[in-house]
């Protein structure tokens, strides 16, 4: 399966890059190095074949990287379904031990009703979540953790 989003890091800066050069250094198609080209990269020249010098495709992909950012303010998490932060409905919020320290809050989401996730340390949950009620859960138990050992085991059996 091919990566989501091309590495600016795999490109050199004092390097020219031609179509099929960049689209394999970075593990994309040639039509996509094309396509990069109508939405704002830059080429050398309008010569063929088309060249692209490394420091413009290394911005060129990192402003297009973080263009995609949508940072969570203090009292929201991420809905993918709505591809927005957004606001716990009805300011309830549940808090998921994973182990000492951190953990996940999970809450649905104020617009859709879909489940938002968001992973946070213990002692940040007021910085995060500020004026909401956070309502700390234990995590589910372990296999290891149960009192009570499964009874389907192949070694009771008897051979007959």
């Amino acid at each position: 399966m091919p990566r989501q989003r091309a590495n600016p890091r795999a490109i050199k800066l004092y390097r020219t890059y031609s179509v099929e050069e960049a689209a394999r250094v970075l593990g994309v198609h040639k039509n996509s190095v094309r396509g990069w080209r109508s939405a704002g990269l830059r080429p050398i020249d309008n010569a063929r074949p088309v060249l692209f010098l490394g420091s413009n495709l290394r911005a060129f992909l990192e402003q297009r990287n973080a263009s995609r950012k949508r940072p969570c303010r203090p009292g929201t998490l991420y809905c993918f379904r709505c591809r927005e932060p957004r606001a716990p409905a009805l300011g309830m919020v549940d808090w998921i031990a994973i182990n000492a320290c951190t953990g996940n809050l999970k809450a649905l989401c104020g617009t859709c009703e879909t489940v938002m996730h968001r992973r946070t340390r213990h002692d940040a949950l007021a910085a995060i979540m500020p004026g909401l009620h956070v309502q700390i859960v234990e995590g589910p138990l372990r296999l290891k953790g149960e009192p009570i050992p499964s009874l389907n085991c192949d070694m009771a059996k008897e051979d007959k």
